[in-house]
């Protein structure tokens, strides 16, 4: 068997041939991010996931990053009504009212998280699996949970300091994304890699 077919068998079953995913489980999921900003850009988008394939997303990134100033929280904080309805009409985004009203309240929340946390959002968040990656031993992805008490509970404090669209699903994928859970399958290249990369 070829280096490229093993690899391909080897990969994580989620991810599938689609060139999108494929570069975003190889080169993003699962690799811890510290970066205040890259946090925030990553839960806001996995609000607006809610109820969709996460490829959508995936496919419209650059189009909301363009849309919302690059994720930079202290711009989107002081959007107004004219910047919702200005978003309303962007047909390169998800165009759902609640999500996007969500986001200029969560950029707020962020800020105060930001002002009051001595270590930013970054520490916040890790602080939820003690700064280290919670790494799993699952052979296969589907034997992965949806949720977890950990992302039960990260759910309930954001949505206590004003976040919205942070349910404990989504902050469990939030999670895997951004390396606070290494949930590549045990088999997968990518699974001591990202450990590697853990601080």
């Amino acid at each position: 068997m070829s280096k490229q077919a093993r690899k391909k068998e080897d990969r994580c079953g989620w991810c599938g041939d689609d060139p999108f995913y494929v570069a975003y489980h190889d080169d993003e999921w699962g690799v811890p991010e510290y970066d205040d900003r890259a946090l925030f850009e990553k839960l806001i988008l996995d609000g607006f996931q809610a109820g969709l394939a996460w490829i959508t997303i995936l496919r419209k990134r650059d189009n909301f990053r363009k849309a919302f100033h690059g994720f930079k929280p202290e711009k989107i904080a002081r959007y107004t009504d004219k910047d919702v309805e200005r978003l309303l009409g962007n047909e390169g985004i998800i165009r759902h009212r609640g999500k996007i009203e969500a986001t200029i309240g969560n950029a707020k929340a962020y800020l105060e998280i930001m002002d009051k946390e001595p270590d930013g959002f970054a520490g916040y968040l890790w602080d939820y699996v003690d700064g280290k990656p919670l790494v799993s031993k699952s052979k296969n992805w589907k034997d992965m949970p949806a949720a977890t008490p950990m992302s039960e509970a990260l759910s309930k404090d954001l949505k206590k300091r004003g976040f919205k669209f942070c349910g404990p699903t989504i902050v469990y994928a939030f999670a895997q994304a951004v390396g606070m859970v290494n949930d590549h399958q045990t088999s997968c290249p990518r699974h001591k890699a990202c450990q590697d990369l853990a601080r």
